[in-house]
């Protein structure tokens, strides 16, 4: 089964011809970062201004590169939510009006579960497993029951991890995107702060929390610059790191031990941090489960991990969506 899925959640436009769920026959991105940068992130109506820009040419490119015309796909597939309203809608009324001119099936797909669903590319992982979620928009922990059926084991009471990262980015005076820049300055430092993050015990709820820990940061970097003293961006860079990637791998730990499963995935942009990695690897080996991450490419923003998803939902029973769709800006998490 072939499915050409479209994404247009945030600020990248991707196409992608995924078959069968975890094979990728093409995965098209036309990038906004440049665009956004000069506004220190993004900003949501320029991104869809430039989704409706980029949206007909990358389709086509994920076609070229895939080899294949209408008659070679069985169904379309896009991202309805969630994300920025206006550039979801962009990618929801182009699948529709293709699925309608080509006669296919649409499935809409969420852009959580696509998250997840990376790890099923150029993979043999299967349900159940425990899956920890870090993005721009989510941080949680879930136990994936099957294909079709999540169960959210904890959440961030506020701010989410990705999100988190690109404002201390911005404090620290480092461009968008935020996540890769604060790790390349934390490899110069040393984690010497002491920042705060959540508890966490045993049978007791699994709970994130990044709005202290980004205050935290803020007051730091304010109360050097008031004392006129030089602010040490590489030891803060790795403190909040340290302090950011602790408190996921310790709900990742906690979820685990709770479960009894014998397999830990990452998903989600964050999920591309080295550290997070290493040690998402230790807390796997201690709790002697197998650690699952999609490849870098499939970590961010694709359209590749959306056609994962919409396969793996149609083989559950998921039935076409209407031709009435509608974007939405927040989507049920599990």
């Amino acid at each position: 089964m072939k499915i050409l899925a479209i994404e247009t959640s945030c600020d990248e436009t991707a196409a992608a011809v995924v078959e069968d769920g975890r094979r990728v026959l093409s995965n098209a991105v036309a990038s906004q970062i440049e665009i956004h940068r000069r506004f220190g992130g993004v900003v949501p109506e320029i991104a869809s201004r430039n989704h409706t820009l980029a949206i007909e040419s990358t389709v086509r490119s994920a076609l070229d590169e895939a080899g294949a015309g209408k008659d070679d796909i069985d169904a379309v597939a896009v991202t309805y939510g969630a994300g920025l309203l206006g550039a979801l809608l962009v990618g929801v009324n182009f699948a529709k009006a293709l699925a309608y001119a080509w006669d296919k099936p649409l499935y809409a797909v969420s852009h959580i579960r696509g998250h997840i669903a990376a790890n099923y590319i150029d993979s043999d992982l299967e349900p159940p497993y425990v899956c920890l979620l870090a993005s721009g928009g989510h941080t949680a922990v879930l136990r994936v029951d099957d294909y079709s059926r999540l169960t959210c084991l904890g959440q961030t009471g506020d701010d989410a991890a990705g999100e988190a990262f690109d404002k201390v980015a911005r404090v620290l005076g480092l461009p968008y995107p935020g996540g890769p820049e604060i790790q390349k300055l934390a490899a110069e430092g040393a984690p010497r702060f002491h920042m705060p993050r959540p508890v966490f015990k045993d049978g007791g709820a699994i709970r994130f929390s990044y709005s202290g820990l980004k205050t935290y940061v803020v007051n730091l970097v304010h109360t050097l610059s008031q004392r006129g003293e030089d602010i040490p961006r590489a030891d803060i860079a790795a403190s909040f790191q340290a302090a950011a990637v602790g408190q996921l791998t310790e709900g990742a730990a906690a979820a685990l031990r709770s479960t009894g499963l014998g397999k830990l995935s990452i998903a989600g942009g964050v999920g591309a941090n080295a550290l997070l990695r290493e040690e998402a690897k230790k807390v796997a080996e201690k709790a002697g489960a197998s650690l699952h991450y999609p490849a870098l490419r499939y970590c961010t923003d694709n359209a590749a991990m959306i056609g994962a998803a919409a396969y793996f939902d149609i083989v559950s029973g998921a039935e076409p969506a209407p031709l009435t769709l509608d974007a939405k800006a927040t989507v049920r998490l599990a």
